[in-house]
């Protein structure tokens, strides 16, 4: 069975099981409860007394309901060591003769999104689970920096002539540009015709601005410390490359493998080659353990993808549908249309098998919601499935990683215009184009991990003046889009290597099913049936 199979079957039992075994599953009891800051839990309802030892809970377990308008819940709870030093930390009398372990009993009013019921024996399946997808994803990462490092650096030093590396430099990041606005302008432009703004029901804005009200705070925080395009310009010049690599600050690996590569072509070629064949042969060395690593990749996905279905409400979900499909249209739109006009004519490649030499990194991407956890098998997947030369792979797509985000683009685009309609402003025509040219830049800022797009959009919304709370209208949604954008993220990015690799005249090849079955040193499947070996250093001549 090939590999893009197992990770489509792992998806697809991930999210199946998140539907039927999650927190929000229909087949659950959901005998458990979330409480929200504004919840107070009462001694009766008849008395509005509050329990003082219920400050600052979070999760109840429910024991009854009392049928009525409001609905009551009797629950019950324990403090843990931790609760109760909290409670005390806090000056609440109460807690100091409290013993821990104790049940505890009050009431409180069901009401969404203060009260949430859950299915307690489903968050316990996701909290069984969900360190597999987390491992998954600290392995695939652990090998981006050395395999982005010593390709790039390799890639340059082969090079020779610096000046290619220039040509492509540019011409990438002027791609890059290019189709970014012409996203943003997709997603503003089907905003604008659609209004999914003026379709979301009073109460429902209400329930998404409470719900989430936390969440924004923070992301608003964080955008508030985001720091100027001059201290990022300056930025990208590590002071020390250790710790650059340490971090995996991309770009200024980049900038740091370019510069070594480059200081490589100055040297003596006998006293550089050294440098440059134990870099080629680490580059292998990661490519395999790449590989080595994909073998965990059904289960992985499935793992990631169960948290995700099994912990999304199906309100939130019924509640922002209109603009959930409204991103969604976009994202066809300029995956099919944009790409499919770039590959076909520019890269002259036929667009669906393109995309199928593309199948594991755009199943993973999907999956991780990270671009840059996938680079490893983006880079792959253009170097054996495509026949994409490495001095190109190993360039634009760790740059695309970090700073082509035609998804996101999009998408901020789609929800500036929708947060707007819903506070009934009337943006501008040139609010609008701000929307557009703010859009763009902050989206080459934009990391290439989950959430960092929210961080962005509220760049954006500050831009053109609309409240940055509303962040919490669109949060509910944010994590089921991310992988539909990172996708779309991994395709842009493929496409401009493959554009880039056509222009400097390299001659592109669609891997087939046979030609892969038939090498097992190119393409993802037979890599590793030959089993590990003994390796002996050489022994010196005594």
């Amino acid at each position: 069975m090939k590999l893009h199979t197992k990770i489509l079957i792992g998806m697809t039992v991930g999210v199946v099981l998140g539907f039927v075994l999650g927190p929000n599953s229909p087949v659950l009891t959901a005998n458990g409860a979330q409480l929200a800051a504004g919840a107070v839990v009462q001694t009766s309802p008849d008395n509005a007394e509050p329990v003082p030892l219920a400050a600052g809970l979070r999760e109840v377990e429910i024991v009854e309901e009392r049928a009525g308008d409001p609905k009551w819940l009797r629950v019950r709870w324990s403090l843990s060591t931790a609760d109760l030093l909290r409670l005390r930390a806090a000056g609440v009398a109460e807690a100091r003769g409290a013993e821990p372990g104790v049940m505890l009993e009050g009431w409180v009013v069901e009401r969404v999104p203060a009260v949430e019921r859950y299915a307690p024996l489903g968050r316990s399946f996701v909290d069984w689970t969900e360190w597999i997808g987390r491992l998954f994803l600290a392995l695939i990462k652990m090998v981006v920096v050395p395999l982005v490092f010593f390709s790039l650096l390799v890639g340059v030093a082969s090079l020779g002539d610096f000046r290619k590396l220039g040509r492509i430099g540019l011409r990438t990041v002027l791609f890059f540009l290019a189709t970014t606005m012409v996203a943003v302008v997709i997603g503003v432009g089907l905003a604008n015709l659609v209004r999914p703004g003026h379709m979301l029901a009073e109460d429902d804005r209400a329930t998404l601005l409470a719900s989430y009200e936390g969440e924004a705070s923070t992301t608003v925080a964080n955008a508030a410390e985001a720091p100027t395009v001059t201290d990022q310009i300056i930025g990208i010049v590590p002071t020390n490359p250790v710790e650059a690599l340490a971090k995996g600050e991309m770009l200024q690996i980049i900038f740091f493998a370019l510069m070594l590569g480059l200081a490589l072509t100055f040297m003596d070629p006998k006293r550089a080659k050294l440098v440059v064949d134990v870099s080629d042969r680490v580059n292998e060395a990661m490519v395999m353990l790449v590989h080595i690593i994909m073998k965990l990749a059904p289960f992985g996905v499935g793992a990631l993808l169960f948290k995700v279905v099994g912990s999304t409400g199906p309100t939130v979900l019924l509640a922002l549908g209109v603009y959930a499909l409204v991103v969604l249209l976009g994202l066809l739109v300029h995956f099919s249309v944009t790409y499919g006009a770039v590959v076909t004519f520019g890269a002259r490649l036929p667009f669906f098998g393109f995309l199928r030499a593309l199948r594991p990194a755009l199943l993973l991407g999907f999956s991780t919601s990270s671009s840059s956890a996938t680079l490893p098998v983006t880079m792959e997947c253009c170097e054996d499935n495509l026949g994409v030369s490495k001095q190109v792979t190993s360039f634009v797509l760790p740059l695309g990683a970090t700073v082509n985000m035609d998804g996101t683009a999009l998408y901020q685009g789609v929800a500036a215009i929708f947060i707007a309609q819903i506070y009934g402003m009337d943006l501008s025509l040139g609010d609008q184009v701000t929307v557009v040219l703010s859009a763009t830049l902050a989206s080459v800022g934009a990391a290439g991990v989950p959430g960092a797009g929210m961080i962005t959009l509220a760049m954006v919304l500050t831009a053109i003046g609309v409240p940055t709370e509303g962040l919490a209208l669109v949060l509910g949604v944010d994590r089921l889009l991310d992988m539909f954008r990172t996708a779309v993220n991994i395709t842009g990015d493929s496409t401009a290597t493959v554009f880039m690799a056509r222009l400097e005249g390299e001659k592109l090849r669609i891997l087939t099913a046979e030609q892969d079955q038939a090498d097992p040193k190119r393409g993802f499947e037979h890599r590793l049936d030959a089993g590990p070996h003994a390796v002996q250093p050489e022994q010196e001549n005594e």
